[in-house]
């Protein structure tokens, strides 16, 4: 999902005015849920099944002077999880896989963000952090994409979209069960839409 290059140039420019204008300093964003949503993908039995989760928290700041000090801390409760058929979702938050009932809440913090071409969060820029899940901590990386909304202007930095895409292999968290039906990896493909508080 790339953007156009016109569009890109836009929002670095942005990004530069708003700092420019004094209003450098990390800037808390408040999470639009009804815009945002956590895909995970897998192959269950052979075939490719997408589930979602909804957040629950996330205290998301934006530092334009900066952006490499951007920071992110999400929750989602894997109880909220759909995947689709019933069994599916029931051997999900099983105890050998997901364990929702003893740890239902998943974490994901930033830990650094590597910027993209030309100082951006775009074109190649990557998130570390650390995931707990299933009450197990373990580094990730994500490739990110910061982007305005189509039609803003190159200065309204007022809304933001964010989108998040990786693998993780769920064994290493110890989500290991069903491993003849189940695939290892599970991959993410985050959405999230984003607005400046005040």
């Amino acid at each position: 999902m790339s953007l156009p290059i016109s569009r890109r140039m836009l929002l670095a420019a942005g990004l530069a005015s708003w700092a420019t204008k004094g209003l450098a300093a990390a800037r808390p964003y408040d999470l639009v849920a009804e815009r945002s949503r956590v895909s995970f993908i897998f192959s269950f039995n052979g075939a490719a099944q997408t589930g979602t989760v909804p957040v629950r928290t996330a205290d998301i700041r934006v530092d334009p002077d900066n952006l490499a000090a951007s920071s992110a801390d999400v929750t989602t409760d894997i109880r909220q999880a759909k995947a689709g058929l019933l069994f599916v979702k029931q051997a999900l938050l099983s105890p050998s896989v997901l364990d929702a009932e003893n740890h239902p809440i998943v974490r994901y913090t930033t830990t650094r963000i590597i910027l993209g071409a030309r100082g951006r969060i775009s074109e190649g820029a990557q998130v570390d952090g650390a995931l707990t899940l299933r009450g197990v901590t373990r580094a990730l990386r994500l490739n990110a994409e910061l982007t305005r909304p189509a039609g803003t202007a190159a200065n309204d930095l007022s809304v933001l979209n964010i989108r998040l895409t990786g693998a993780l292999s769920r064994s290493e968290f110890g989500a290991a069960g069903f491993p003849k039906l189940a695939a290892d990896r599970v991959d993410l493909d985050i959405l999230a839409e984003i607005r400046a508080r005040g």
